[in-house]
């Protein structure tokens, strides 16, 4: 078994996990990294992994810093089986709705910044 870590080491947010056993590739939580805007920025990066290998997606609980980036894996090509229970399922259809309206607010808010500026969109 080989465990890495690619997010929430070394900080507290982005808390993203890869088991691979012999078998099967094993995601546990895929978090946004929340904070300063260095922090934030690392949310747009590409996985350090194909998403199209992982089997399965353990996720601990609907915590955006845990289920935030679920969205752009599914994008981005996961098509395995996400774990979870019956809570965390509730509370992700609201939260992650909910989080995806604060980002395209603050994607317009950003692009108005940058239109007045005479910077590209």
């Amino acid at each position: 078994m080989d465990i890495q870590f690619y997010g929430a080491a070394k900080m507290v947010t982005g808390s993203n996990y890869l088991v691979k056993t012999e078998k099967y590739n094993i995601l546990v939580d895929c978090g946004m990294f929340q904070g300063n805007e260095e922090m934030e920025k690392l949310n747009y990066n590409d996985f350090p992994y194909n998403p199209s290998e992982i089997d399965f997606l353990i996720l601990t609980h609907a915590h955006i810093d845990h289920s935030g980036r679920i969205p752009k894996l599914v994008k981005d090509g996961f098509r395995g089986r996400i774990i979870t229970t019956n809570a965390t399922y509730d509370l992700c259809k609201i939260m992650l709705k909910d989080s995806a309206k604060i980002q395209e607010s603050d994607v317009e808010w950003e692009n108005r910044k940058r239109q007045r500026a005479g910077k590209k969109l």
